[in-house]
C-alpha cells in the first residue's frame, strides 16, 4: 500500500526496503513551509508503521537540492508576529522530532543547499552524507530568528558546541569537506557517483537485522542524551528482544552455513 502524504512538496518512494522520502518544492529551491513541517510528522508516523520500510532515506527530488531552508516568504505572513514565529518553530521542533525518534534508521542524502531549517532536518537524522560541492550554514543571525534549545540540541550533537556557535554567531557557510571535516557527514561522495553510493548505502542498512539496528539507534540517542530519547529500562528490553527474534536465529544459522541472512523483523 502507497504512502499518501498531506502535501504534494513531500512525497515517498518505496522499494526494496529502502523508503524514500522527497522533499519536492522546486518553485522554492526546496524550501520548506509550514505546510511541509506540519506533514512531516505525519509522513514519519506511516512510515514508522510500515512493515516493509527497514530504512528512511530523507534528499530532494531528482534534479533539487537538499533544502534551502525555510520559505522566507511566510516572515511576512505565518510568521509575521511573535506569536506566530513561536508557533511555527514549534512546528519545526515537531518535525526534527519525529525524524529522531523514529525508531528506524534515517539517511539524510545531502546535495546542493543545506540552509537554516535544512541544517535541522540534517541534524535530526541519523546518518548525513553529502554530494561534493555542497554548501551548508544557518543564517538565523541575520534573520533575527531564535532556535528553541531541543532543536538546537540537534545541531550541537551533529557538529560540537564550539562548530555549532560559530556557525550561529557568523552565519557564514560551510564547503562540504569542512562538514566532514566537523563530523557533521559520516560520507563526503563523488558528484557522479552520488545516487549510486546512497543507494549502495540504503540497501546494506536495509539487509540487516531491523531489531538490532532499532535497540542500538534507540542506545546510541539515549548516550547522545537526545530529546525524547528512551528510557535505559526501555533500550535493554529492545536490547534482550533481539535475542528471542527469529532473526536472531536466522544471523546465527546464515554466518554458519556461510550465505546472506534473510531477516523479517520478527
Amino acid at each position: 500500500m502507497a504512502i499518501s502524504s498531506p502535501t504534494p512538496k513531500l512525497r515517498v518512494e518505496l522499494a526494496h526496503g529502502v523508503a524514500r522520502l522527497l522533499i519536492d518544492n522546486g518553485s522554492k529551491r526546496n524550501a520548506f513551509d509550514l505546510e511541509m513541517w506540519r506533514a512531516l510528522p505525519t509522513l514519519m508516523a506511516a512510515l514508522e508503521a510500515k512493515a516493509d520500510a527497514r530504512v528512511i532515506v530523507l534528499s530532494g527530488a531528482p534534479g533539487l537540492p537538499f533544502c534551502s531552508g525555510a520559505d522566507i516568504s511566510e516572515f511576512l505572513t505565518v510568521r509575521a508576529t511573535s506569536g506566530g514565529g513561536r508557533a511555527y518553530e514549534q512546528a519545526n521542533v515537531e518535525a526534527f522530532d519525529a525524524i529522531s525518534s523514529c525508531s528506524k534508521p534515517t539517511v539524510a542524502a545531502i546535495s546542493g543547499f543545506c540552509m537554516g531549517g535544512g541544517m535541522g532536518l540534517a541534524s535530526a537524522c541519523d546518518l548525513r552524507v553529502a554530494r561534493e560541492g555542497t554548501v551548508f550554514g544557518i543564517p538565523a543571525g541575520r534573520l533575527g530568528v531564535g532556535y528553541p534549545p531541543s532543536a538546537m540540541r540537534y545541531v550541537v550533537t551533529a557538529v560540537g558546541a564550539q562548530r555549532a556557535m560559530e556557525m550561529f554567531f557568523t552565519a557564514r557557510r560551510l564547503t562540504a569537506r569542512e562538514a566532514l571535516g566537523a563530523g557533521f557527514l559520516c560520507r563526503l561522495l563523488d558528484q557522479e557517483t552520488f545516487e549510486g553510493a546512497v543507494d549502495e548505502l540504503a540497501e546494506t542498512i536495509a539487509a540487516n537485522a531491523p531489531l538490532t539496528l532499532c535497540a542500538a539507534k534507540a542506545a546510541i540517542r539515549a548516550a547522545a542524551q537526545l530529546p525524547n530519547t528512551p528510557t535505559l529500562e526501555e533500550c535493554e528490553a529492545l536490547a534482550a528482544k533481539c535475542f528471542d527474534s527469529a532473526d536472531y536465529m536466522e544471523g546465527r544459522a546464515a554466518f554458519l552455513e556461510k550465505r546472506a541472512p534473510k531477516f523479517t523483523g520478527k
